[in-house]
């Protein structure tokens, strides 16, 4: 009984979501936080000089350590992270090729991952990055209304930087309900 209800309550709050983007003029590819192809900029190019300070090489040895030697190119998450982290919360593509160097791959394939996970960043963003799931069940649950109010008390556009240095983005969980991030901090 209580299964069909919460069915009938989702297929519900589906179609309105539904009727919303049908209305909207905006097509789906806008709501998208994706960045899925590279312009250079003065900021963001490869010729760029970019290198782990010393204190990230010490950790970028120690993320390396917990891989055999021929599998360098499976620590590629942790270093993108700990490049974007030593970057300001953001990648740019000199950092990308810096961590292709480290683990002796092609640059593409660090360019494939960066691009694949929602948690790297490959444009500035706010001193604080706020992010608020946009999966179907977060949305469902109402998800959209929250980064509305979000957008709106900040004074700021969906992935547009405010005065305060607030940045707001879209980002997907997966199943437990509206999730919130703001910088490196999750709650549900």
């Amino acid at each position: 009984m209580f299964a069909t209800g919460a069915a009938r309550l989702a297929s519900k709050r589906l179609l309105e979501i539904r009727q919303v983007f049908r209305q909207s003029p905006q097509t789906s590819r806008s709501l998208s936080t994706a960045l899925n192809y590279h312009l250079d900029s003065p900021d963001n190019n490869p010729d760029m000089p970019w290198e782990f300070s010393e204190k990230n090489k010490e950790k970028a040895k120690e993320i390396l350590s917990h891989y055999p030697s021929n599998y360098k190119q499976s620590a590629v998450i942790p270093l993108l992270d700990l490049a974007q982290q030593q970057h300001g919360g953001w990648l740019p593509v000199s950092a990308m090729n810096a961590v292709a160097k480290v683990i002796e791959v092609a640059p593409i394939r660090v360019y494939e991952v960066a691009t694949f996970y929602s948690m790297f960043n490959r444009a500035k963003v706010g001193k604080y990055h706020l992010l608020v799931c946009g999966t179907t069940p977060c949305m469902i649950r109402g998800s959209r209304d929250i980064e509305d109010a979000l957008l709106k008390h900040l004074g700021v556009k969906r992935n547009g930087e405010s005065n305060k240095g607030w940045y707001v983005l879209c980002w997907g969980d997966g199943m437990y309900g509206i999730m919130c991030q703001c910088s490196y901090d999750c709650s549900s």
